[in-house]
Parts: structure tokens; sequence; C-alpha cells
């Protein structure tokens, strides 16, 4: 599994029109972009995201980050790794 990826707080954007929180990080000392869907939140809250998506990202940020370095490993040439509710363990 890569090393644990740091999230540049500052590129944290909630877009809200592709329901999914984007945000770039760095991984192994290089910088990834990564979309959590809003469907990894619903899944980790058991809450409806609309309104709290922000809130929920940093409530479960230790296990988003788990999924999106575990990603990041299995999609090394993505240049935005997705990550949605089938990349939960």
């Amino acid at each position: 599994m890569a090393s644990r990826l740091e999230i540049d707080q500052a590129s944290i954007i909630d877009n809200d029109t592709n329901l999914q929180i984007e945000f770039t990080a760095e991984i192994d000392g290089e910088e990834r972009d990564f979309a959590v869907k809003y469907a990894v939140l619903k899944e980790l809250s058991g809450d409806d995201p609309e309104h709290d998506a922000l809130e929920i990202f940093e409530r479960f940020s230790d296990e988003i980050c788990d999924a999106c370095a575990e990603a990041a490993d299995q999609r090394p040439t993505a240049s935005v790794v997705l990550i949605d509710e089938t990349d939960l363990e």
C-alpha cells in the first residue's frame, strides 16, 4: 500500500454539481488529484451529504485517506483518482 497521503486543505472543493468532494493530495512525494463521491460520504456516515458534505468529509478523513491511498496505488495513471463506494473496505 502507498504511503499515507497528505491532503492540501486549501484545495478541498465541494462540487455539488457532480456530487463529489475534490482535492489535491501529496502521496509518495507526488501531487495527485482526487474526487470522493457523495455516495462514499453517505456510506461512511449513514447521512445524506447534500448539505453537510464538507463536514462529513472532515469527520471521516482518516477512512477517506486510506481509501484514496489504496485507489491511487491501483490506478497510478489516472489523472483524477475517483473514489466511490466500491473503494471502501
